[in-house]
């Protein structure tokens, strides 16, 4: 089985109030700040290796983004991955969800054969959802989304798909793309012959050249989403703990409350 794992390297939550905005393209500056693999990236990892280790078969992981994308792929790598693309080039900078899916599918079709696309449910930092959809469209095939669970009866995947207040039972033939939610498995730890095995292996990289791409379907060119206005929040007023014990804080929040005319 071939499985293919579509990742995207994030700004760590910890490490939020260094992100900084591009005030001329109006998009995040992500070099030079602490990132992380997408949390819900590592589910679809981890799903992958489950699948390969049930049906046998290749675990490719692929992302696009600037250079310090290969430390997020590195540890893919490490998790057990067996090979990893990231796709590199001026050209895309600045892609929204569409002309992300566009050069992902492109990069999918160069690799050629495949039976599952994994990508996690969303990407913490945009929170839209749209990438797993948008490059099952491109490349034509079934998608199923918010996968909690796979089977594979010969050519047939049954997933159960979360809703709200329950869940569905959903059939496609292969191939197909899923996105993965958080209950479908507990991503595993690199092992230290993991870690370096990862640093050992090649990090294959692709330009838009490589990808044979339409360079007006990329980048900033290529995303009809237009965002106005972006910017960092700016904290104006600190919180405030109050210590002591249950009575004094109840004393204390009124007094608080009322020099606030808010009691």
């Amino acid at each position: 089985m071939e499985i293919i794992v579509c990742i995207k390297q994030v700004p760590d939550t910890e490490e939020i109030n260094s992100v900084k905005i591009d005030s001329q393209t109006n998009t995040m500056i992500r070099e030079g700040i602490k990132n992380i693999i997408n949390p819900f990236d590592e589910n679809a990892i981890e799903e992958a290796l489950k699948l390969r280790e049930k049906y046998g078969g290749k675990v490719t992981v692929i992302s696009m983004g600037p250079k310090q994308v290969e430390a997020a792929l590195r540890s893919a790598l490490a998790m057990g991955a067996d090979e990893a693309i990231l796709i590199c080039d001026r050209a895309f900078a600045g892609s929204d969800t569409l002309a992300t899916s566009y050069t992902l599918a492109q990069a999918i079709n160069k690799i050629g054969k495949f039976d599952v696309v994994l990508f996690g449910k969303q990407a913490i930092d945009g929170d839209t959802a749209q990438v797993g959809p948008g490059v099952a469209e491109q490349l034509g095939i079934a998608q199923i989304t918010y996968v909690r669970k796979i089977e594979i009866n010969d050519n047939i995947l049954r997933a159960e798909r979360a809703l709200e207040n329950s869940f569905e039972v959903v059939e496609v033939k292969l191939p197909c793309a899923l996105t993965v939610t958080k209950e479908i498995n507990e991503p595993r730890y690199a092992s230290m012959k993991g870690l370096l095995m990862a640093r050992k292996k090649q990090i294959h990289v692709w330009s838009a050249d490589d990808l044979d791409v339409d360079k007006d379907k990329t980048g900033l060119d290529g995303s009809p989403t237009q965002v106005v206005k972006i910017f960092t929040p700016q904290i104006k007023h600190e919180g405030e703990i109050l210590d002591g014990t249950h009575s004094e804080v109840v004393d204390k929040l009124v007094s608080r409350l009322t020099e606030h005319k808010l009691f």
